[in-house]
């Protein structure tokens, strides 16, 4: 059963919608790199994404390109941004997440499983739902996938890059596989560490700046609060897809009740049961457009946001290497002045020297960049939260007036 719903081409072999997710506010006015998602295709164990690039930028070899990614291949991307001293003082965008379709499979799974014990129009709506709920994951993935590349190419920086220009422009398969379980685990413990020297940061460096000093105690409880609403608006729209499927049971065995009369009475019960299918694809909306622009603009960010922070840990630790060096340069300048210690201190010197300009440079591309990152956000979350508003008063006045219809036709009968 599973199998026969999962590979549907209708639901499996589709094209993205464009902009599903507003996560960002980008400026599309720039027309030298645009870059989207034009195709995907989605399999058992993977997602091939067809990505489709117009530029008149003079690194690359051609004005239009069209190649075929994997998750995988987005992931070695953001990790050449990620490792990239160059682009220390920046914030990288968020990976996207991997493509996770089981909790759909599942579902439709178990949904196989008990088609014995429910009527074939229980079951039709309840398949319906997880088929919905399947392609609105798969559309989801692949904006988000979008989104990172968009906001690559739309940096002023990110978007001469290299690396980015193979990903786009190479029409061969990149030969980037996933990680076995020792890598997978080598990289749980660089993540633990990487942690632990974040706390001992925190801890020991005092910022002298009181700008990122201030930003990164905003961001701590800024982040902490995204994580929390977040679950919250997850479970608020789970509940409504809670909703959405009981009005499908009540729909259901109001319809099987109403077969025991002819008369009044089945036309009586056939109308609430019809009212309830109506209410049902309405709460379905509901809880789609909640998860659509509430849900997933808060993990965008919360993923953001943690981008954001690890910049500030980084500008700490060059804060720790310019102080080290400050040190070593007292060290050496306190010595003897024989020979050797004149060699000692021009090399303390050009240490101190390098260790000062890094740290400045990250400073001064941090404040614009963490500038930036709030006008985006709030600029977000203004036009995301306003547009769920108008959806949420259009779902409202829609169930209220399929409840007066109902009201008014009983009342006749």
């Amino acid at each position: 059963m599973m199998d026969g719903i999962c590979d549907n081409a209708d639901i499996l072999n589709s094209a993205p919608p464009k902009k599903v997710i507003q996560a960002d506010n980008i400026d599309l006015s720039d027309k030298s790199l645009q870059v989207d998602i034009s195709d995907a295709l989605s399999e058992k164990d993977k997602v091939k994404f067809t990505v489709h690039t117009k530029t008149t930028l003079p690194n690359f070899q051609k004005s239009e390109c069209l190649v075929v990614r994997q998750h995988e291949e987005f992931v070695w991307l953001h990790d050449r941004f990620e490792e990239s001293e160059e682009y220390a003082g920046y914030i990288i965008p968020p990976c996207p997440p991997r493509p996770d379709f089981d909790a759909s499979r599942e579902k439709l799974q178990k949904l196989g499983e008990g088609e014995g014990t429910m009527t074939r129009e229980e079951f039709s709506k309840m398949k319906q739902e997880l088929e919905a709920e399947y392609l609105a994951t798969f559309k989801k993935t692949v904006a988000m996938h979008e989104m990172f590349l968009t906001r690559l190419a739309h940096h002023p920086v990110f978007r001469n890059d290299d690396y980015l220009r193979v990903f786009l422009e190479y029409d061969q398969d990149l030969c980037v596989r996933g990680k076995n379980r020792i890598e997978m685990f080598g990289g749980l413990v660089k993540s633990f560490s990487k942690t632990t020297d974040e706390y001992y940061l925190s801890a020991t460096v005092k910022d002298v700046n009181d700008f990122f000093d201030q930003e990164m105690i905003f961001l701590q409880h800024y982040h902490s609060n995204l994580k929390e609403a977040t679950s919250r608006s997850d479970r608020q729209t789970l509940k409504h897809k809670d909703v959405a499927d009981s009005y499908i049971k009540i729909s259901t065995n109001l319809l099987q009740l109403a077969t025991t009369d002819s008369g009044k009475l089945e036309r009586f019960l056939t109308k609430i049961a019809e009212t309830f299918e109506k209410l049902r694809k309405i709460e379905g909306r509901v809880a789609s457009d909640e998860d659509l622009k509430l849900s997933d603009t808060l993990r965008y960010y919360m993923r953001d946001t943690a981008a954001a922070k690890r910049l500030l840990f980084r500008r700490l630790k060059a804060l720790h290497t310019y102080e080290t060096a400050n040190r070593t340069l007292e060290k050496a300048r306190a010595r003897n002045k024989d020979v050797h210690a004149a060699l000692e201190v021009a090399e303390a010197e050009k240490a101190q020297t390098e260790a000062c300009e890094k740290f400045e440079q990250m400073s001064d591309k941090g404040k614009e960049e963490l500038t930036d990152f709030m006008t985006r956000r709030i600029a977000a979350f203004r036009k995301n939260l306003i547009e769920l508003t108008e959806l949420e008063i259009k779902h409202a006045k829609a169930h209220a007036d399929m409840l007066k219809k109902c009201l008014l036709f009983l009342r006749e009968e």
